[in-house]
Parts: structure tokens; sequence; C-alpha cells
């Protein structure tokens, strides 16, 4: 059973280490031109680079804001993804503060009449500086 009382819930922070290795990889994978991404001998980020995030988010206990909210898995679907940048990309060799919140959750009727649970969680992204550069929010939806 979905907890709606998670809206505002504050996950644990984690850390997202921007490896160049990894940053090569991604570009390869996306089938993009590493060049693009090479700004004055520095390697940018490409923007959906920060979904790699979750991959360092399941390793510490109580970073996954989802987990509040409760959402059956075998439900719940990915709706939307979306990053905000507040000045330039994270660059390779950067270490990234992330944190988690449930931002928001809402109900929609469906055109079958169905009733759908949206929730909307947003992920802050410090520099080693605190400043945030970025901010993603992904949003899930799952038929009540």
């Amino acid at each position: 059973m979905v907890d709606r009382t998670a809206e505002g819930h504050k996950a644990k922070p984690y850390t997202l280490l921007i490896e160049h290795g990894k940053v090569a990889e991604f570009i390869e994978a996306i089938g993009a031109d590493p060049e693009d991404y090479n700004f004055n001998g520095e390697i940018i980020v490409p923007a959906t680079y920060l979904t790699t995030s979750f991959f360092w988010e399941r390793r510490v206990e109580g970073a996954n804001p989802l987990e509040a909210v409760k959402q059956d898995p075998s439900k719940a679907l990915h709706a939307e993804q979306e990053y905000t940048f507040f000045g330039p990309p994270p660059v390779a060799g950067t270490k990234l503060t992330c944190q988690g919140r449930v931002d928001r959750m809402w109900e929609k009727t469906s055109k079958s009449g169905k009733t759908l649970l949206f929730v909307d969680i947003v992920t802050d992204y410090h520099d080693e500086t605190g400043a945030l550069v970025a901010e993603g929010k992904m949003t899930i939806v799952e038929p009540q």
C-alpha cells in the first residue's frame, strides 16, 4: 500500500564520483562523438549521465526516497525524467553529493476510469563546494 504521508520525505545523501573512464564509456554507449564532450581538455558529462547516480544510491541504505513511498515495483512505471543544470555540467573528476526527496504526489483519472498515482522524486546534485549544480526530476506512475 502506498504511503501518501511520504510527500516531503528526504532520503539519506550519497556520493557520485564522476570517473573519467565511466564517462568515456557512457559517451561511447550513447553513440556520441567524444569531442562533443571535450571542453578545454576536460570531459563534461552528458546530461543523462546523472542517471547513473542510481547505481550509487542503491548502495547506501536509506538513500532511495521511493522506499518511503512504498509503491509496488511490479506496478510502478517510470513515466518521465528531466534534468536542470544551474551552470555548466559537471566534469570528469568531480565528486557530487546527491540527495533525493519525494517532492510531490498526486492522482489523476485515466481514460479508462482508473486512478493513477503520480510521484515526483527530485534529486539534488551538489559539488565539493556545496553549490547546487543540477537537479533531476523523475516521475513514477502507479495504477491504484
